[in-house]
């Protein structure tokens, strides 16, 4: 029989203590969240409802808006409720559910991206075979692998996590996140920190490898396009996905790859509140913002919502 206390709640520290930098914190990430939420819902509803909007690249931007959504909403939404009621505490199941739910949409979101180049490779490199070769049944395909890998990638390890002993119920950060639950077991984690290691760098590995041997196809050709006009509109098809993925993988190094010890716990977490806020609600503005198909939709779109006698 075992002796450790079996806790149903756990205390979620999150970054600070000090009331003012909580109201200044609370601000910041309420605004984002806000403005992340309108951004993508835009771009989904946009690449709904707009018939120009209804090739591979937007049905794979329509569901890399969801993901994203769904990533800041499942981090941050629960921080920001925790912030205004002051209530810290976090039952046992919503703490496993929120677990869950983070890393799955964090990891579809990586293999998403390496579909989402790809699909530039494709539009690059055999522009007259684009339409055949990214059909709606393609991309419904890709997109189902993406959520299958995810599953399959995540659950062997998240299973393991379910079977841990917990020796307190303070996790120091913002949100259930692995390796703070993992510090505070009773139990021997050895076996799950290599399994997440061992995921983590397939996942990254495998994602990144394709992402980069897409775009060096895809710069290749283009540095060998004749005018300067035309290698400038095949770039400006790319230059967005191109800054999401730095964005993604750039924190991400910086957080899971790079060794952190429990004093630079605070930085990692002040990283990862720019990875589950800033990210989501830059990149709607990333994709609308360098896209002229997207701002021409957006521009009809509220042209029909304030003039809709004349349309």
């Amino acid at each position: 029989m075992s002796n450790h206390t079996v806790f149903t709640t756990f205390i979620l520290l999150g970054l600070t203590e000090d009331p003012q930098l909580q109201i200044l914190i609370f601000m910041f990430l309420l605004i984002t969240y806000v403005l992340s939420v309108i951004g993508n819902l835009t771009i989904i509803l946009l690449t709904l409802v707009d018939t120009h909007l209804k090739t591979a690249m937007y049905f794979l931007l329509q569901n890399f808006a969801f993901l994203e959504l769904s990533f800041t909403s499942a981090c941050i939404s629960r921080f920001l409720y925790s912030i205004s009621t002051g209530d810290k505490t976090i039952n046992y199941n919503a703490c496993m559910s929120q677990l869950f739910l983070v890393y799955l949409f964090a990891v579809a979101e990586f293999f998403l991206l390496a579909v989402m180049s790809y699909d530039r490779y494709v539009a690059i490199l055999k522009p007259l075979h684009y339409m055949t070769i990214m059909n709606p049944k393609t991309c419904k395909i890709l997109i189902f692998g993406c959520w299958m890998t995810t599953l399959l990638t995540l659950l062997p390890p998240l299973s393991l996590v379910l079977e841990l002993e917990f020796c307190d119920s303070v996790i120091d950060h913002f949100y259930c996140d692995i390796n703070p639950l993992l510090q505070i077991s009773c139990t021997d984690t050895w076996l799950i920190e290599q399994m997440v290691i061992g995921c983590s760098v397939v996942v990254f590995i495998m994602t990144l490898v394709c992402v980069v041997l897409s775009y060096i196809y895809i710069i290749r050709t283009i540095l060998r396009l004749p005018s300067a006009q035309q290698r400038k509109k095949a770039f400006s098809t790319c230059s967005s996905h191109i800054i999401v993925v730095s964005i993604a993988y750039g924190s991400c190094i910086f957080v899971y790859i790079k060794p952190s010890a429990k004093d630079e716990m605070a930085i990692n977490k002040g990283v990862t509140i720019l990875n589950t806020s800033v990210s989501p609600m830059l990149n709607p503005f990333i994709y609308t913002l360098r896209n002229k198909l997207v701002k021409q939709a957006f521009s009809d779109f509220m042209k029909r919502i304030i003039l809709p006698s004349k349309h």
